[in-house]
């Protein structure tokens, strides 16, 4: 037996153990819980926008586009929401960060689950200096997450509460194409697992769950990538609901599809493995 074969089976076999060993979800747990969901608009924010809904949970919604927010937070109370609100924002402002927990506390009176889902938008394609780019992306993707988990951990404290951070394999391991916004999920992946370490030693009521996700049929992902990469891309709706159920286990990480586990295990003990698959599931004629 080959040395990939064996890591791979390791993988699977490693994979399987973390699945058989997850909390068990109880959807009643959700019934009333309340619920701050960033870029909620569309895709993958917006799925789970309606599957708390079904949960009968009270949510704030928060994305830059009103109008389109007004539309998610009707079908959420016609899904069986308790509350719905929204607020427009742009995470790129120094105050919009803080104004939205703000407006979720006060309207909801307290906080269950801070949920960061929100992105700024990037091109696919190779990196040619534009540093500027990368800077406000930054932003968006990673201070305004630490902004408002910071405003919000207080009142989490007091609830038992819980901070979901949306991430990507794209944050564990490097892919061409996608420089700045990779930088980004690093960037998440670090300060939160550093974060949950620091919660854990204080003995704090707060959990973080950090989800790594691989492709996701996004509108938005799937106008960017079409034609570009060979890698399948997975349902939002299915996506979404794997991340809330992460968030009320207070699971520490979520890896969805199966593959992002495996390939993170893989790039650890097989780099040029790994690097050989992630140049040739691109089509790039130089």
């Amino acid at each position: 037996m080959g040395s990939f074969t064996k890591i791979l089976i390791a993988s699977i076999v490693a994979y399987i153990a973390v699945k058989w060993t997850t909390p068990g979800f109880d959807p009643e747990s959700l019934r009333g819980a309340r619920v701050l969901v960033t870029g909620a608009s569309t895709g993958i924010g917006e799925q789970m926008a309606y599957h708390y809904a079904r949960f009968g949970a009270e949510i704030v919604i928060t994305a830059r586009r009103e109008k389109v927010l007004q539309q998610v937070a009707e079908k959420c109370l016609s899904l069986g929401a308790q509350k719905a609100l929204y607020i427009a924002a742009d995470m790129a402002s120094d105050s919009d960060p803080d104004k939205v927990v703000d407006f979720a506390l006060k309207k909801l009176g307290g906080l269950d689950y801070l949920v960061l889902n929100h992105i700024g938008s990037s091109h696919v394609r190779m990196w040619e200096g534009d540093v500027e780019h990368t800077r406000d992306l930054m932003k968006v993707n990673f201070l305004s997450y630490i902004q408002m988990a910071w405003r919000a951990l207080p009142f989490l404290e007091q609830r038992k509460g819980s901070v979901v951070v949306v991430s990507s394999l794209a944050g564990k391991m490097s892919n061409p194409l996608v420089a700045p916004y990779t930088s980004t999920k690093f960037a998440l992946n670090g300060f939160f697992g550093s974060l949950q370490h620091e919660l854990a030693m204080k003995k704090s009521n707060v959990s973080i769950s950090i989800c790594i996700l691989g492709l996701i049929d996004t509108d938005s992902a799937m106008e960017k990538v079409r034609g570009i990469t060979k890698v399948p891309a997975y349902p939002a709706t299915d996506a979404a609901l794997n991340i809330i159920i992460t968030g009320a286990t207070r699971q520490l990480e979520l890896y969805y599809p199966w593959y992002t586990y495996i390939m993170t295990i893989i790039k650890d003990w097989s780099p040029f493995v790994t690097s050989y698959i992630i140049q040739n599931s691109y089509n790039y004629n130089p």
